[in-house]
C-alpha cells in the first residue's frame, strides 16, 4: 500500500508538472502568434502615437470581429486582410484574447525614434 501511495504521489506531481508545462507552452505559442502584430502595432500592441491603432487592452470581441472582417474582406485594409487570411479562426481568437489581456499603456519608442544611437 505504501508503494502505491508513493507511485500515486509521483504520478500526480509529474502530471501536475506536465499540465503546467503544457499551459506555459500554450501561452508562448499565443504570444508568438501575437508577436507578428508587434512590427506595426508596437511591442505588446502598444503603438507609438496611436498609428496604427493600439491593440493592448481592447475588448476581445471587438478585436476578434475586426480580424474576422479583415479575413473575410468586409473591412477595407492595405495589408491586414492578407495577415488575417493567414490564421485559422482559433488562432485569431487566441490573438484577440492575448491583446485584450495586455494592460493598455503608453508605448516606449525605439531608440532611433527617441534620437538615441
Amino acid at each position: 500500500m505504501k508503494k502505491l501511495s508513493i507511485v500515486t504521489a509521483c504520478a500526480a506531481i509529474l502530471l501536475g508538472g506536465a499540465t503546467n508545462i503544457w499551459a506555459q507552452d500554450q501561452v508562448a505559442q499565443v504570444r508568438s502568434l501575437a508577436a507578428t502584430c508587434f512590427t506595426c502595432h508596437g511591442n505588446e500592441g502598444r503603438s507609438v502615437g496611436g498609428v496604427p491603432p493600439a491593440l493592448a487592452g481592447r475588448d476581445k470581441g471587438e478585436l476578434l470581429q475586426a480580424l474576422r472582417d479583415f479575413k473575410e474582406g468586409k473591412r477595407p485594409a492595405t495589408i491586414m486582410h492578407q495577415h488575417a487570411k493567414g490564421y485559422t479562426d482559433q488562432q485569431l481568437e487566441a490573438i484577440a484574447g492575448y491583446f485584450s489581456a495586455v494592460k493598455a499603456g503608453p508605448a516606449t519608442p525605439a531608440p532611433a525614434a527617441r534620437g538615441g544611437n
